[in-house]
């Protein structure tokens, strides 16, 4: 086997704890140093894991950190992952990707100049029971996808988020901040989206957290917090997508694919297992496993997270001159879903796209396991 690529972290948010505590789960990769405008979190990160803290100008002249993983807020994900793309260096990305296509398109020409690669989270649906939902879809167990539904609701994040601000602001919001896991999964299991159209809104102009010692005060809500979209896949197949953080309570399944021959209910594709079931025609559902091993509970709460392996895919992909699933055509195509729901519900216009992409390969069991140590 080649040598692992040398990873370097900028942003050590919650988030980089994660990658680093399961980083050693896989191959072709090893974080050496993390970096933060921040100095002292870089370095409380970096103590706290055993590796080297960095500024971001240390971090991007590194010569053995070839790859740079992206952990800053949404809005800093363009300007940061141009900095390392123009340093010679691989990105990957947390999502969002970007929060624009035009941003897209420009990282991917900076790219193309560098010879470099992009790769974006999320890498949930590698997990195993979205790998089976694409393998049954794939088999025909229920038949050509007609419709569906993709359901995320919430009452927010200001009610357990001490910052929350965020999440209100353009550039989140229930469809950038979440939606890239549930887009992410539909295009992996059915392809690219031909046509967007929308209607979008709030139910507050402000929220008031609720936590921690900004508790009582009232920040402003600028994006749409709850989105009705209708998205028409190049298959054939239409998708109703509901996402809203102004529900406190909601019984509908969380995916559900409708086929000619029966349905099939995925489970949240925030994460990576679940149960996934098939209903043929008018019978019962049947709960569907397979032995993969990203199906294994390996982290917090009995839960089975697998973050990283998109990078650890990415990773070995560039050692072997091959292409990575987390592609940079997947997370451009993405993103301009995404942004054409928002503009949707702005003009109540159909929004066709512009982009496409090939779904990314599937991994079936046994390639799940060539990317674990």
């Amino acid at each position: 086997m080649t040598k692992p690529l040398g990873v370097g972290i900028i942003g050590c948010g919650n988030i980089s704890a994660a990658y680093l505590q399961l980083a050693p789960m896989f191959k072709g990769y090893e974080i050496l140093s993390v970096a933060d405008i921040n100095m002292e979190n870089a370095t409380a990160r970096a103590d706290e894991f055993g590796v080297r803290a960095e500024t971001v100008d240390e971090l991007l002249s590194a010569n053995d950190v070839d790859l740079v993983i992206n952990l800053t807020i949404p809005a800093a994900h363009v300007e940061v992952s141009r900095a390392i793309l123009k340093a010679g260096k691989h990105v990957y990305s947390e999502k969002p990707f970007v929060l624009s296509l035009a941003e897209a398109q420009e990282l991917g020409a900076v790219a193309q100049a560098n010879n470099v690669r992009i790769g974006s989270a999320p890498d949930t649906f590698m997990g195993a029971s979205h790998q089976l939902a694409r393998n049954l879809v794939d088999r025909g167990e229920i038949g050509s996808v007609t419709s569906g539904t993709a359901v995320v609701m919430s009452p927010g994040m200001e009610d357990w988020h001490p910052n929350p601000d965020f999440f209100f602001l353009k550039g989140a919001g229930p469809i950038l901040d979440l939606g890239p896991y549930y887009i992410c999964n539909l295009v992996q299991i059915l392809g690219p989206v031909k046509k967007v159209t929308s209607f979008t809104g709030s139910a507050s102009a402000t929220r008031t957290i609720a936590n921690g010692p900004r508790n009582g005060e009232i920040i402003p809500v600028k994006t749409p917090t709850t989105i009705h979209a209708l998205l028409a896949f190049e298959n054939g197949a239409i998708i109703t997508l509901l996402a809203s953080w102004d529900v406190f309570a909601s019984n509908h399944p969380i995916m559900e694919l409708y086929g000619t021959e029966g349905t099939m209910n995925v489970p949240d594709p925030n994460f990576f297992g679940g149960v996934v079931t098939v209903t043929e025609r008018a019978g019962d559902a049947v709960e569907k496993t397979w032995d993969h091993p990203f199906a294994i509970p390996n982290f917090e709460e009995n839960q089975a997270n697998y973050r990283g392996a998109g990078l650890a895919d990415m990773a070995l992909s560039i050692s072997a001159n091959t292409s990575h699933r987390c592609n940079e055509a997947f997370a451009t195509h993405v993103v301009e879903v995404m942004t054409a729901v928002l503009e949707a519900g702005e003009t109540g216009e159909v929004m066709t796209m512009t982009t496409t992409c090939e779904r990314p390969d599937a991994l079936v069991p046994d390639q799940a396991r060539a990317l674990l140590v």
